[in-house]
């Protein structure tokens, strides 16, 4: 009798490790997956910048300092490989973004340009769905970080070496201010 209790614990415990790893595998496959769209919609961006940039500067063609930081700021959010890079970037992205429509503001003749109506609504349509994107990595990340940090979980996750992730955020200095883009006419 008591070996077939011995054993009954032995099965509970191997059940509930294997049941408590493949939940840990699931968010991590989750948060892989969030970070992957997050991704994919950065790059849409990335590559929607470049339109921007050339119609402006058929516009403005003077007006070179902004669309040179305009790149760099490009290149940067491409470039970043965290969610701490990613959030710098995104900052000085939108920042150099918002100096790029201001500098639209000048030229009337480039708001009313089709193209550049349509490239504002492109980009506008991806920055929302940019942060969607980032809640839900988020909210994820926040699902897989409290796992692996409740005990006994905890347990498991470092005998496999799952490790939280780190969260997506702005850096401090771009949380002061709230962001004033603009699309609109």
């Amino acid at each position: 009798m008591i070996l077939w209790i011995v054993v009954g614990i032995v099965a509970a415990v191997i059940l509930w490790l294997i049941a408590t790893y493949n939940r840990l595998i699931r968010l991590t496959v989750r948060t892989d997956e969030a970070w992957r769209n997050i991704d994919t919609l950065l790059r849409q961006r990335a590559d929607l910048i470049p339109n921007l940039v050339e119609v402006v500067k058929g516009y403005a063609s003077h007006e070179r300092e902004i669309l040179e930081r305009v790149a760099e700021a490009r290149s940067a959010s491409l470039k970043a490989r965290t969610p701490r890079e990613q959030g710098e970037a995104d900052n000085f992205l939108s920042e150099t973004l918002k100096s790029l429509f201001a500098v639209v503001e000048n030229y009337p003749e480039l708001k009313a340009n089709e193209n550049f109506l349509e490239l504002q609504r492109s980009l506008e349509d991806l920055e929302e769905k940019i942060a969607r994107s980032r809640r839900y990595y988020n909210a994820v990340v926040r699902d897989l970080n409290t796992a692996i940090r409740s005990f006994p979980t905890n347990m498991v996750a470092g005998f496999f070496g799952i490790r939280t992730r780190e969260f997506y955020a702005l850096p401090p200095e771009a949380m002061r201010e709230p962001p004033e883009v603009s699309f609109s006419e």
